[in-house]
């Protein structure tokens, strides 16, 4: 809703944006330090035998996530050199002349005629100074962690690997809010009244994740009781070099089918991440590029599955 006015002054049909958007979304997502995405996979992992932090462990498989990094690539490729095929091809020339596909507004849809650009960059730009600012304190990087501990004072690759996302990310998230809030009133973009409706309409959005989050660390919980990924690491004992070598290939395809047919990126975290760091040892490099197969297969069946929440 927000970029639908600037792609609609460019002449960029609606199948497109919404390609856009949803392409960027989760890769930006799974290589971002500072995302609820980075809260799921460092929860899971947490308390598992990786040797490092939840987080820690996250921030080291962002290099290894090809197809996040990748997609990146070709999205600016595809902008850069106009190139569409397929159905995008017809809809872009459809745009050329004028169709832009469902060019009238949504209904119930108000435009603010006070609304900038900046109104949109500034919040994010809070969000993220703020969110990193929390995740240091938690970690330890302008004093004590939340144990007490003073090892990681001034340490910033430290703190970030001693933090906990669970608790920075709130902290940054509502100090974020509160900032973002006080802007808008200011500008009488908003009026307060407003502001506050939309928070209960957050809430209301968060509670999917929320619910997704629970059932997959619950997940997570009832696979390691049944001892699968004890299972699949004996097994694995006894294979062949090369089949172990091929394992984070395996695993981001076993990771794109689970995410496809659930629908869900962050239910497959919790099904292959134990998994993942059961089989591989702690001071094995499959490790981490293990851990990015499947966060990256998880991404790739999301984008892919037509029942998944960014779909929809």
């Amino acid at each position: 809703s927000v970029m639908r006015p600037v792609t609609d002054g460019h002449k960029i049909s609606r199948p497109k944006l919404a390609y856009l958007i949803n392409a960027t979304a989760a890769p930006v997502c799974m290589i971002a330090p500072i995302s609820s995405w980075a809260a799921a996979v460092s929860s899971t992992a947490e308390g598992l035998n990786t040797g490092m932090s939840g987080i820690e462990l996250f921030i080291r498989a962002i290099p290894y996530n090809l197809y996040s990094l990748m997609t990146f690539v070709f999205i600016i490729a595809i902008i850069l050199m106009k190139f569409d095929y397929g159905p995008m091809k017809q809809y872009e020339k459809k745009a050329s002349s004028g169709d832009l596909s469902a060019l009238e507004s949504e209904e119930g849809e108000v435009i603010n005629p006070k609304g900038h650009l900046l109104d949109l960059i500034l919040p994010v730009v809070v969000l993220i100074i703020t969110c990193t600012i929390g995740m240091l304190y938690v970690g330890g990087f302008f004093g004590v962690d939340t144990s007490g501990s003073a090892d990681f004072a001034g340490d910033f690759v430290g703190a970030f690997g001693n933090t906990d996302a669970f608790v920075g990310l709130p902290w940054g998230g509502i100090i974020a809010l509160v900032l973002t809030v006080i802007y808008l009133v200011a500008r009488k973009v908003i009026t307060f009244q407003q502001a506050m409706e939309c928070v209960p309409k957050g809430f209301i959005a968060m509670i999917s994740p929320i619910l997704i989050l629970t059932l997959a660390v619950s997940l997570k919980a009832m696979i390691n009781s049944l001892g699968a990924a004890e299972y699949v690491r004996d097994l694995m004992v006894y294979a062949s070099d090369f089949l172990y070598g091929m394992l984070p290939a395996v695993i981001f395809l076993v990771a794109c089918v689970l995410a496809f047919a659930s629908g869900t990126s962050w239910g497959t975290f919790g099904i292959l991440i134990p998994v993942v760091t059961a089989v591989f040892p702690t001071e094995s490099p499959l490790l981490i590029i293990g851990i990015s197969a499947c966060c990256a297969g998880a991404v790739c069946g999301d984008h892919c599955s037509p029942i998944s929440d960014t779909t929809i």
